[in-house]
């Protein structure tokens, strides 16, 4: 007996290997998901950050010497106070079982400018052309406009256009981190100019897929937003001060001084990287994602596979009736098929029905199994409870998150000490087990053989 419970501890080892494969398939409709993701992001505009109206003037520094050649560049002036409202309605695009969130945004982005002391943070040497400032507005991803972006400075209204002075912008330094942004922009020469004040307002409508954020494009930045998705998830750089999550959407406010924004309020195009980091904004995400919780559950295959073995092993100690080890196989096949049922139910109803489906139909067949194998119904029975007990217990501990590693310490534990109780009358060195207490010797009549 001792030798087979060797053997069985090696073959839940040897049937975790499957469990990798079935890994790789989930790491493989992963994959999936996300392309199809990028392909509807595509078609929507994909994540979208934008940078309210602000002041970009190009300049030129003369060359030093004979051998120079003049440098140009772009002076960036941000407004004082900017204040923006964003309005999102959205729904869910299908391809085959993924589903996408994709949304329409209308934006209201206001700006207060104070050239006073404008140039303060120029190169030295630069010569800003006023005449040629614009006042432009960026954003990530034009493919989503559903409507003319629009400006509305002293009273009149025009529509955004590529922007002259440069058509895009990149913001952060570090790989990965950085946002590059397309610029539209209009001509403001006529009311730009050094030491003067305006307000600028500018609304744009775009549809994109994901995310959402809109950079703090002023020294101090207000933003308000609100939408009908569910599930919303702040996850910008700068945190939101207040924010309200209902079954019918959500609300959320930022307030960013200029403190906390942590980039001046002015300079060349290319030294104020950092801006990209106070993203205010929210990802559309889907609460239950369907791989991810598939992913965890494969987290605790040896774990599961451990303790179902155990379990037929004491049913085969308690019971004096033998299990092949092909049958032990046959057990772990059975558990690895369990993952494969879970993964598809999983993607077509949700990981919770996923798993009592898949869990329910192999708890069944288990115990089934085992009232075959002991050749009795209550062993079959016995089977079930337990059986539905270390579902169960592998459920929560998928549920519970930041608690999980106690309670399986503690279940695991528990599970020990049951099977060190239940074979405490085993002789390990017979061959049968000894579930009774031994017998008295009987004395031995005179007259009779012993």
């Amino acid at each position: 007996m001792g030798f087979k419970l060797i053997i069985v501890c090696a073959l839940a080892l040897l049937m975790a290997i499957p469990a990798f494969f079935v890994s790789g398939l989930v790491d493989d409709r992963t994959k999936r998901a996300e392309d199809v993701v990028k392909e509807i992001s595509s078609h929507v505009g994909g994540p979208q950050t934008f940078l309210g109206p602000t002041l970009a003037i190009p300049y030129s520094i003369p060359p030093q010497s004979p051998a120079d050649s003049t440098k140009h560049g772009i002076y960036l002036v941000f407004p004082t106070q900017a204040s923006a409202a964003l309005r999102t309605k959205t729904e869910e695009r299908h391809r085959s079982l993924f589903r996408v969130p994709v949304f329409q945004a209308d934006l209201k982005l206001d700006a207060n400018f104070d050239l006073s002391g404008v140039p303060a943070a120029a190169p030295q040497g630069a010569e800003l052309d006023w005449s040629r400032a614009e006042i432009v507005v960026g954003v990530s991803d034009a493919r989503g406009a559903l409507a003319d972006a629009t400006l509305t400075t002293d009273a009149k209204t025009v529509t955004l256009v590529p922007a002259e002075i440069a058509e895009n912008i990149t913001l952060g330094g570090e790989q990965n981190r950085h946002v590059k942004l397309s610029l539209f922009g209009a001509k403001v020469a006529n009311i730009v100019r050094p030491d003067t004040q305006f307000h600028t307002t500018s609304t744009l409508r775009f549809s994109g897929a994901e995310r959402i954020s809109v950079l703090a494009y002023g020294k101090t930045t207000h933003l308000t937003a609100q939408g009908d998705w569910r599930n919303p998830g702040f996850d910008g750089g700068i945190p939101p001060v207040n924010r309200n999550i209902s079954n019918q959407g959500f609300t959320a406010e930022w307030s960013v001084p200029f403190i906390a924004r942590g980039v001046r309020a002015e300079g060349p195009s290319d030294s104020i990287n950092g801006l990209d980091t106070t993203g205010l904004g929210m990802s559309f995400i889907e609460v239950a994602d369907p791989y991810q919780s598939v992913n965890r559950s494969l987290k605790y295959v040896l774990l599961f596979l451990g303790l179902v073995f155990l379990s037929y092993f004491i049913f085969e100690a308690t019971t004096g009736r033998r299990v092949h080890p092909a049958q032990y196989i046959l057990v772990g096949i059975a558990q690895i098929i369990f993952y494969l049922l879970l993964l598809s139910f999983a993607e077509r109803i949700g990981f919770d029905y996923g798993f009592m489906l898949a869990g329910t139909a192999t708890v069944i067949l288990l115990s089934a199994n085992a009232g075959w194998i002991f050749s009795s119904r209550l062993q079959g029975v016995i089977a079930m409870v337990i059986f539905t007990l270390l579902y169960t217990l592998i459920y929560l501990l998928l549920t519970l998150e930041d608690n999980a590693l106690l309670v399986g310490a503690v279940a695991s534990f528990l599970a020990v000490a049951a099977a060190m109780y239940v074979t405490r009358r085993i002789d390990w060195y017979s061959s049968l087990p000894v579930t009774g207490p031994p017998e008295q010797a009987k004395p031995v009549m005179p007259g009779h053989t012993a």
